[in-house]
């Protein structure tokens, strides 16, 4: 038996956000809403996670979440009351039960931990979570005399007075679980037909137990997402939660505010990210690494000592000691070798490149396999398409392609094999071989300083 549950309210439509997505789906900082909410749920000790999804975005959630959570869909839109008590049959038996939004993605995990062991110690059968704040929309929380939490109300509802309180509901809430059930069975329904939440809030009153508060410490976790312009909002603090988080582990940001750091990224002590630089997705950026100037790092995995200067790598995967850049690009399904440099203009796609091994100027690599110790001279081209497919090229270790050579895949270099500047090679060439001309043929080894080279270097 489960001792505690969240259930995450996500099946609303999101209509002011004016867009054909799911509003739960819409992303601050590269992660979706929604799964923000559910990271802090699992965060604060939550063993148990349901998410509330409605028919119209079923699905897309399932494929994002996938069997990280349970479900339950509210088929009608009913309010915030329905669709929690959607949830009943899953978790039944569960002894305490948060609800929370799934569209305030700026709950912290610990905020949510607070609540809940304040709802525990005081052995409550509600506990709610309060922020001192001017954001538009929230309900007031109204106290009596001895500060006792008496009833909710909607600020559509409230009059003058009750407008004037400074305290408002954030919408987290922690229940005694069997209660809860019985609450929601329980709720009217409002002029206009739906069952709120905090309904249940005057049911505990009317019982003689006021529900208990956390106030949380930060008024910008209180930021519910209702349209573009409050996912904006929530976007900056959030970078700013995350450029701060990171300088305090090690991470140099000069002018961190030109910075932008999606929420999945991990990155390396010593580690420094220069100005206009993005580091996306669940990009992993190891240590003494500099990032920047005017870099993206998209869902890539960056190993110690590395240098990304005015260059973008996305996809993929960069060793220890690998510098690229300027003005290169690293392309979804490649793996860049301890030691390599990839210099100006060289962009690398679904390719392999093997230590130490260079390509300094102006090269194209696709569905290449690059050795080690291999010097690629500038202006050297994987022609690999041949019109209806992708054909790959090898290029064994120790080889040296020349100036301006055309690879003509597919095609293999054998190791230690040359080709010389200018050409174009549509026939493997054996190890420890020359080939020179156009079409390239195979010469003398011992020829190759008549007929040229070229150096990358």
């Amino acid at each position: 038996m489960s001792t505690k549950a969240a259930v995450i309210l996500a099946a609303g439509k999101g209509v002011r956000m004016r867009s054909s997505l799911s509003k739960v789906l819409h992303k601050i900082c590269g992660k979706e809403l929604v799964r923000h909410v559910v990271d802090a749920a699992k965060g604060a000790g939550y063993d148990r996670v349901v998410v509330i999804v409605s028919p119209s975005n079923e699905s897309p959630v399932r494929d994002l979440l996938g069997d990280t959570v349970e479900y339950a869909v509210q088929c009608e839109m009913l309010g915030t009351g329905h669709a929690a008590l959607q949830a009943k049959d899953l978790l039944s038996d569960v002894e305490t039960v948060a609800v929370l939004s799934g569209d305030v993605p700026l709950i912290r995990p610990q905020t949510l931990s607070g609540l809940l062991e304040l709802h525990e110690a005081k052995d409550a059968l509600a506990t709610l979570l309060t922020a001192r704040c001017d954001i538009p929309g929230l309900a007031k929380v109204v106290r009596n005399s001895d500060g006792a939490i008496t009833e909710i109300v909607e600020e559509r509802d409230a009059d003058e007075s009750t407008r004037a309180i400074g305290e408002v509901n954030v919408g987290s809430y922690c229940f005694e679980g069997p209660w809860l059930w019985d609450a929601l069975e329980r709720v009217e329904p409002s002029d206009g037909g739906e069952y709120y939440l905090p309904a249940v809030v005057a049911m505990a009153v009317q019982q003689g137990s006021p529900p208990e508060s956390v106030e949380v410490s930060d008024p910008s976790e209180a930021l519910g997402i209702n349209d573009r312009v409050q996912l904006s909002e929530a976007e900056s603090i959030l970078r700013e939660r995350i450029r701060l988080h990171w300088m305090k582990n090690g991470v140099t940001m000069p002018d961190p505010s030109s910075v932008y750091i999606d929420a999945d990224v991990r990155l390396g002590q010593d580690t420094t990210v220069l100005p206009n630089t993005h580091i996306n997705g669940a990009s992993n950026v190891g240590e003494r690494c500099v990032i920047g100037p005017n870099s993206i790092i998209d869902t890539a995995r960056i190993g110690s000592d590395c240098l990304v200067r005015s260059s973008v790598v996305e996809g993929s995967e960069l060793e220890a000691r690998v510098n690229v850049g300027p003005f290169a690009h690293v392309r979804p399904g490649s793996h860049i070798a301890e030691g390599v440099v990839l210099g100006n203009f060289a962009e690398v796609n679904r390719s392999t490149v093997g230590r130490n091994s260079k390509a300094a100027h102006f090269t194209y690599l696709g569905d290449a396999q690059v050795g080690e110790d291999v010097n690629i001279g500038a202006g050297t081209v994987t022609v690999n398409y041949d019109g209806e497919s992708k054909l790959p090229t090898r290029i064994g270790d120790g080889a040296f392609i020349g100036c301006d050579t055309m690879l003509v895949a597919p095609v293999e270099i054998g190791a230690g094999a040359q080709t010389g500047a200018g050409a174009v090679v549509t026939k493997d060439v054996p190890p420890d071989e020359l080939a020179v001309g156009v079409p390239a043929r195979v010469n003398p080894k011992n020829k190759r300083k008549s007929d040229g080279g070229g150096d990358s270097s």
